[in-house]
């Protein structure tokens, strides 16, 4: 296998899931070295082989893709932020040039592998309120939305390589490691969380074991291809999801953050933040794909036992 993003909150816990199972595992990094430190060994040897790239400035190099059985596109700069020019042509170029140079690596590479999984995100949808999306609804015409169309767009090409291509669009990852959720974390267990911007808007998440484990499944299933929500079953609002993060640090969430103020902090990231897409994993649901942690509840408590 070989994975870019492979040091990022889904592809350190996927790595290591594919070298349990026995996996040979090549990372493409910008720093190699990073990676190997990151990643863990196996004894004195690093537990995988990195390979020098970067996504948006060259093609992916053919010799780390060829050969293998799958190739996993984790790649893309942190949206966590204010979103200056800068940082939404850096957000774009990452996902959509470094996509597109994958997939130049991959034309050049004998044997080539059989599948590409890439990542996207439930951002293609843009906001849709209480309306419930599956793989089939069309997208928003947000910034968001057209990244993430033109990168799946990017990923879809492989197809005429003769790959299976699986386009994974992701929620919030539900990881006391990384992410949303470890942001969250300080202000909750200081008694100081609260809804955002109403909370009525919705949250479509997924706990990183379930989402580790639908990525495998779409890995090994031929049935998988095109889009994939990587959601669990049950979205809630934020409202819902404030009140079940308050249960799990046992601390009281009274506060109200309202949309003018994050618009301030955050500038246009903040419609992230306050709207949103209740998303349903309709086909992982089809295929038979089995949550281990379908409810919040149960998803938050697992994520902070670690």
């Amino acid at each position: 296998m070989t994975v870019t993003g492979a040091t990022g909150l889904i592809g350190r816990p996927l790595v290591a899931a594919l070298l349990e199972r026995g996996c040979e595992v090549t990372v493409l990094s910008r720093e190699p070295r990073r990676a190997h430190a990151r990643l863990g060994s196996v004894g004195d040897a690093p537990a995988v082989e990195a390979v020098r790239w970067s996504p948006p400035a060259e093609a992916a190099p053919a010799a780390a893709l060829a050969g293998r059985d799958a190739v996993i596109n984790l790649a893309g700069e942190s949206i966590a932020r204010r979103w200056s020019a800068a940082a939404m042509s850096a957000i774009r170029d990452s996902r959509v040039t470094g996509t597109r140079n994958l997939v130049a690596g991959l034309s050049a590479c004998e044997p080539r592998p059989q599948v590409l999984l890439s990542a996207s995100a439930v951002g293609f949808y843009g906001p849709h309120g209480e309306e419930p999306l599956d793989e089939e609804a069309p997208p928003g015409q947000d910034f968001l939305a057209e990244v993430c169309v033109a990168w799946e767009a990017e990923a879809e090409r492989a197809t005429g390589l003769g790959m299976r291509v699986v386009r994974a669009r992701t929620g919030i990852v539900l990881s006391a490691l990384g992410g949303a959720l470890a942001q969250m974390l300080t202000p909750f267990r200081l008694g100081l969380g609260g809804r955002i911007a109403g909370g009525r808007q919705y949250m479509s998440w997924i706990h990183i074991d379930d989402h580790v484990a639908l990525l495998l499944a779409a890995l090994e299933d031929e049935r998988f291809v095109g889009a994939l929500n990587a959601t669990a079953p049950a979205p809630v609002t934020n409202a819902e999801f404030t009140r079940s993060l308050a249960r799990a640090v046992h601390r009281p969430a009274p506060f109200a953050v309202p949309a003018v103020a994050l618009q301030a902090v955050y500038g246009q990231m903040s419609q992230l933040l306050t709207t949103g897409a209740r998303v349903l994993p309709a086909r992982a649901l089809m295929h038979g794909f089995h949550f281990a942690r379908p409810e919040l509840d149960e998803a938050l408590a697992a994520a902070l036992s670690r």
